[in-house]
């Protein structure tokens, strides 16, 4: 029973309060105590309710209920734990501490981030708000998909499908481990690393790498407006652009068959890619020394087509008979015929090999272009075995 101002005659009094002047919320601008330090009006604790006391329970002045120490009536703030209706009291407005407003102690959920303690507290229980359930920040790699993330795998990890929980794609800046080989972060087609497929910028894929590549057009032919190089096609560059140019042998000498215009002044087979013959058992000087025949591949046989005499092997295809077993083979080939000048073009000319004590045993048809310092010779495979085309110097 808690005691206040008392009626005439000593009556009991239950549950009656006199309101004295001031707030009675402990910050020291009225009369009554705070539980900060303040002393007890002077009359506290003689169960008579006088001039600056709210309450006064004599002996039952408690820190822990209805009447304080302080004889003020108990409430939160006051700096005392009224037992069965505070779970503390600090007598302050901190709610970062760990008692807070409404004198509870503090928890993860009621919407006051406890300084130390918790990260966040917005009083709910959505994970995916930024603050968790735990009070712990929502952050990429959590494991909990928060808002504004597109996924999150639990991880830290860029190269895979959940790069800052945002879905892999080509362009995200990533490099996707065995999806992507490059990922420069933007969608530039035509830097070093491509879109929308993120590989490396290559001479041939089509795409045209800026400041490296002057063309690209996807294709192995250096004869047309984009060469192998992925460079523009220009007299000069060692390529016949077919259509455009009479010949191009890559160099500024007028007088070799090409002028530094592309204008050929030899036949354009010239400027056409040939085979060459080079080994020196070629030569019409080797003396026996094997059965090599000019209708199996290897030893410089690759076949009919153009070829040109160079090296050990001679200069250009004999005009002299040559005896059998030379050449390393049995039946030596020689021209039957001059060769042609270089105004002449491509000319028909025989070629005769030599075996059993006939000159020209067999023959074959051949063609020959003379070409500013060198022949060139369209050969057929040899008519037989084992016959061989031979070189002098």
């Amino acid at each position: 029973m808690l005691a206040c101002a008392e009626a005439e005659g000593d009556a009991p009094f239950t549950s009656t309060f006199t309101t004295l002047p001031g707030d009675g919320d402990g910050d020291g601008d009225d009369t009554t105590g705070d539980g900060d330090g303040d002393p007890p009006p002077q009359d506290c604790g003689d169960s008579v309710v006088n001039p600056g006391e709210q309450c006064d329970l004599g002996s039952q002045n408690s820190e822990s209920g209805q009447c304080t120490p302080l004889c003020t009536i108990a409430s939160c703030g006051d700096g005392f734990l009224y037992e069965g209706f505070e779970e503390c009291d600090d007598s302050n407005n901190d709610n970062t501490d760990d008692c807070v407003s409404g004198c509870k102690l503090a928890t993860c959920g009621d919407g006051f981030t406890q300084a130390g303690v918790e990260a966040c507290d917005d009083g709910n229980d959505d994970d995916a708000d930024g603050c968790t359930a735990t009070c712990l920040t929502g952050e990429c790699g959590d494991g909990i998909l928060q808002d504004g993330e597109q996924c999150d795998d639990g991880n830290v990890t860029t190269s895979d499908e959940c790069p800052a929980c945002q879905l892999a794609f080509c362009g995200d800046g990533y490099v996707q481990a065995g999806v992507e080989v490059c990922d420069d972060g933007n969608m530039d087609g035509n830097d070093a690393c491509t879109s929308p497929f993120c590989t490396p910028a290559v001479c041939g894929d089509g795409i045209v790498y800026d400041g490296v590549e002057e063309c690209d057009d996807q294709n192995d032919n250096d004869n047309d407006a984009c060469t192998t190089a992925c460079t523009i096609a220009v007299c000069g560059d060692g390529f016949k652009h077919e259509g455009v140019e009479e010949c191009d042998d890559g160099d500024d000498d007028d007088d070799d068959g090409c002028d530094t215009n592309c204008i050929a002044s030899a036949d354009p087979q010239c400027f056409l890619a040939y085979n060459e013959f080079s080994l020196a058992n070629r030569n019409k000087n080797q003396i026996g020394g094997g059965a090599f025949c000019d209708q199996q591949a290897g030893n410089g046989w690759q076949g009919a087509g153009w070829y040109r005499f160079t090296g050990d092997a001679g200069t250009q295809m004999s005009e002299t008979v040559i005896p059998s077993n030379q050449c390393a083979t049995h039946a030596s080939g020689w021209l039957n015929g001059a060769h042609p000048e270089l105004n002449d073009g491509i000319v028909a000319r025989q070629v005769c090999f030599n075996w059993s004590g006939n000159q020209c045993n067999w023959n074959a048809n051949i063609e020959v272009v003379a070409c500013p310092g060198y022949y060139l010779y369209n050969l057929p495979n040899t008519p037989a075995c084992s016959l061989r085309y031979c070189g002098q110097d």
